[in-house]
């Protein structure tokens, strides 16, 4: 089966079948080319809709996502941010390995089919110009046949003619026998024309447009293999991503599966916990005595006495109420049944004046006198563990400052060690302060808790283990607090006493500094020049050692060798950091 031997005569439809299928492959290319763009869309899409459902940092909302079923959801978020990444690999893919390699093929098979039509047509004109001379040869064979035979009759007859002079037969017959010659001379030029013609036309039809057709053809069947491999990897590239994404999904089925309810149930109870104790049960009234009952503190009733049964009980805890007792405001007045009063308990909407300045937005004293206490206890404990970590901040870039003061030291030509003393100083002074800010919310902390502080509940604390307040904690918390007038909780004057004997107990020992350890490697993205004091030169493409990473100033210290080490930029850097190096982070 050959184009050349089955379609010699079909040159005009081989052309446009040709650009036909040309004009398939871009159609191809397009289609993919649109893929691509609707996977980028997509991709985008999903990333936008991941990002507006995460919640916003230092917010509220940031802390409401402390239950199962919304860091679920944050998992779910995460895993569609991968999702949609895997959708960019696939228009990435697709365009490397499908649009820029077809779009560079056809630009070649355009070429190619463009000098294979431009032989054909070279051809084509050739035979076409042999057929002119032929046919040229034919007409003048022709002619001058008709010439001599014409000049052979005129001669005959001339010579038939006794009238004639015998010169005029003589010039007539000179004259057919030069037209004769000149029909024998176009015979002669008409067969040899006649018999390259023929040669020329063979060679055309057997030999010159089989050849040109076959490489035609031949180009066409490279053109429909191309498509079906671009085919097969369009088909690839979605197939690649398929494990990945499969992942992805099952991140998503897992995250769905941690949920726990009871953790969640359990937290709730930690976040809206108020560590007071349920009211005692109502004292039966005996109408059957003149004897005037007294009023219990821990009664419903205890604002229905008069004034001086008040004074009497109030002690410390004066003007204090259990936060769903209604102060009588008429005592006066007549005494409702019990079922009434009860009614009225269940139903009448509880007015708990020691929260009022719970209200969202308002402002609250420094030691979250405010809140109840379990919910106090968490707030003292949480502002504690945020203050060790700003001390643990600043001891690092003491530390750090320490360790280049140090390398000054001993390289003079890098800096001038004094240059740090007042940066030195200053961190100092901010450890200090943390240092007092933390004794007294610890203060606070302790006498909510209930007990004295001691060194392994201070451990304690700072891990952020907790253990469960006691009743007995709570009330004897209680009874030592006194109610301001808007309902919040004051202080005892007792408390900066305390604060002062806990200062004394603080301990400030720091053991000497050893040389950092390795905490991974990294690879330099650019060169930099590392000109100023502290900084390290480093080359493209070179492996160094971490041994400090960035502490939010943008500056990652690494080392070359044992002699030489320094800051870079960490955007100079790609870091990877061993997960069981002490105080490594891991990058997902």
């Amino acid at each position: 089966m050959s184009w050349g031997t089955e379609l010699w005569d079909q040159f005009d439809n081989l052309e446009k079948h040709t650009q036909w299928g040309i004009d398939i492959l871009e159609k191809y290319i397009k289609f993919v080319k649109e893929r691509t763009e609707i996977e980028i869309s997509y991709a985008k899409q999903l990333r936008n809709l991941s990002k507006k459902y995460q919640p916003k940092r230092n917010s509220k909302e940031e802390e409401e996502y402390k239950y199962t079923s919304c860091k679920a959801f944050i998992s779910t978020l995460n895993e569609m941010n991968d999702y949609a990444g895997q959708h960019e690999v696939i228009s990435e893919n697709m365009t490397s390995q499908i649009t820029v390699e077809l779009t560079r093929y056809v630009q070649e098979l355009k070429q190619e089919r463009k000098s294979h039509f431009h032989d054909g047509r070279k051809a084509q004109q050739h035979i076409e110009t042999c057929w002119k001379q032929l046919e040229s040869s034919k007409r003048r064979f022709e002619r001058d046949c008709k010439e001599a035979d014409r000049a052979q009759q005129y001669f005959e007859k001339m010579d038939a003619d006794i009238n004639v002079t015998k010169a005029d037969v003589e010039k007539a017959r000179q004259q057919a026998q030069l037209r004769h010659q000149m029909a024998e001379d176009s015979k002669a030029d008409y067969s040899s024309t006649l018999q390259k013609f023929n040669h020329e036309q063979h060679e055309h039809y057997y030999t010159h447009i089989p050849s040109i057709f076959q490489k035609i053809q031949e180009m066409d069947e490279r053109r429909i293999v191309r498509i079906g491999e671009s085919m097969k990897t369009y088909a690839e590239v979605d197939r690649q991503v398929i494990p990945i994404i499969g992942k992805c999904l099952d991140g998503i089925a897992k995250a769905a599966e941690s949920i726990d309810q009871k953790n969640d149930s359990q937290l709730v109870i930690e976040a809206y916990k108020s560590g007071f104790e349920p009211p005692g049960d109502i004292e039966f009234e005996d109408y059957t005595q003149p004897m005037k009952r007294t009023i219990s503190e821990t009664s419903l009733s205890n604002s229905r006495g008069d004034s001086k049964t008040e004074l009497k009980f109030a002690g410390k805890s004066k003007g204090k109420l259990w936060p769903f007792i209604k102060k009588n405001k008429s005592p006066k007045q007549q005494k409702e049944p019990l079922s009434h009063r009860f009614n009225e308990f269940m139903t009448s909407k509880p007015k708990i004046h020691c929260f009022r300045s719970l209200k969202r937005g308002g402002a609250g004293p420094e030691d979250f006198s405010n809140l109840p206490p379990e919910q106090r206890r968490k707030k003292l404990q949480q502002k504690v563990d945020e203050l060790n970590k700003e001390i643990q901040k600043e001891m690092d870039q003491r530390d750090a400052i320490t360790k280049m003061k140090d390398v000054y030291v001993k390289n003079p030509q890098m800096g001038d060690p004094g240059s740090l003393d007042h940066k030195l100083i200053e961190v100092g002074q901010n450890i200090e302060k943390l240092r007092l800010e933390v004794q007294k919310f610890e203060a606070w902390l302790t006498e909510v808790e209930g007990r004295l502080p001691v060194r392994g509940d201070q451990a304690r604390r700072q891990s952020g283990m907790y253990e469960a307040q006691t009743a007995t904690s709570v009330n004897n918390c209680a009874q030592d607090r006194e109610s301001s007038p808007d309902g919040s909780y004051t202080e005892e004057q007792g408390q900066e006493n305390e604060l002062k004997m806990m200062a004394t107990d603080f301990d400030d020992e720091f053991d000497d500094e050893e040389p950092l350890p390795t905490i991974g490697t990294c690879k330099a993205l650019y060169t930099f020049e590392g000109q100023n004091e502290g900084t390290i030169s480093i080359a493209e493409g070179e492996i160094l050692y971490v041994i400090e990473e960035d502490k939010g100033d943008g500056w990652t210290r690494i080392r070359r060798n044992e002699d030489e080490e320094g800051y870079v930029p960490t955007s100079y850097v790609e870091v990877y950091l061993d997960k069981n190096a002490k105080g490594a982070m891991t990058y997902i």
